[in-house]
Formats: C-alpha cells, structure tokens, sequence
C-alpha cells in the first residue's frame, strides 16, 4: 500500500520567468561551492525575474549520495519544507568531509552505519530525520529528481540548465555575476 500522507515540497525559490536549475550532489565539493551561491544569484537577479531550482543529482561513486539525497528530500517533507530541506543541504556543503570516503574509497566512514550518517546530519543541520527517512514510498520523489536529470541528458554535478537547456559552459567556479547575466539574456 502506497502512503500518500506525505508531501515533498519543490526546492525552488523565486518566481521569475527564468528558470535556473541546478543539478547538485551533495558531498561533491564542486556541487557545494555552486549551492553555496544559489541565493546570491537569487538575489542579483532578483526573486521576480528568476526561479532558482535544485535538482539533487545522487553519483554512485559518492558512496553516501543515496542516503544524504534521501534526507534532504526527507527534509522536505517537514514542517519548514523546502527552507528545511536548504538547512540540511547548508549543513552537508559545510562538513561535506564528513560525509565522504577518501578517494571515493576508504577512510574513517567505511565504518560507519546508515543510521549514524543520519544522526550527524542532524546534529549538524538541526533536522530530525529519522522518521522522515523511514517514509516508505520516499524513492518515488527521489526518482522525480534521477528521471529528470537522465531525460535531459545529465550525467555529472554540477550541471546548469537555463530555461530548459543544458548549459555546458557554466561551472560552480563561475562568479555569480556570470551567472546572472547569463541567466537574464536567455
């Protein structure tokens, strides 16, 4: 039986004509570094001229990314919902390490458990998420975001669509005022 009780909230932000789509893996350092300047874009080209929307991108080599996207889509779900869902993604690029293996790998978290990823990112965001990542039919929001990405072409993090075209050329190194003007003459 499908529980339906719940509800992802879109992780998007503004309502302008323009729309940004950012396609992030959480731990990715690069993918970090371009959520890290998501509201400054909002905020330099204006809520009412663009619509900022995160789609999150889970990599098989980011041996977490199944669990952290689950959570942050976990987080959605709660009251706060998309704002909540950006404190748990603020608190994955800020310990990002924490979450990671060292060369995808090895390293201290080869010992740690599911549920222990969990309770430190709840220690650092501030979210309870257990509950939440228990939802039962949570993977049909999750595979919303993997559906997507795939029928668009994209494959790596991060990736930038503007208004519906992949946009090759932009990188998470790019100064938000490259961002911007590139977001506002499409």
């Amino acid at each position: 039986m499908t529980d339906t009780s719940w509800h992802a909230d879109p992780l998007s932000w503004g309502n302008g004509l323009h729309i940004f789509e950012a396609f992030l893996e959480p731990t990715d350092p690069y993918s970090a570094k371009a959520f890290n300047k998501l509201d400054a874009l909002l905020d330099q080209a204006g809520e009412d001229r663009i619509t900022v929307k995160i789609r999150l991108q889970s990599q098989s080599w980011h041996m977490y990314s199944g669990l952290i996207v689950r959570c942050i889509i976990a987080a959605s779900t709660l009251e706060g919902g998309k704002e909540t869902a950006k404190k748990v993604l603020a608190a994955v690029a800020a310990h990002r390490e924490e979450f990671e293996f060292d060369h995808h790998a090895g390293g201290a978290n080869m010992d740690v458990t599911p549920n222990q990823i969990i309770e430190r990112l709840e220690g650092y965001s501030g979210v309870t998420l257990k509950d939440a990542c228990a939802i039962p039919d949570l993977d049909r929001e999750i595979k919303r975001h993997c559906n997507y990405a795939r029928q668009n072409g994209i494959h790596v993090s991060p990736t930038f669509m503007i208004d519906g075209l992949v946009q090759a050329d932009m990188s998470g190194g790019d100064e938000v005022a490259a961002w911007v003007k590139k977001v506002l003459v499409s």
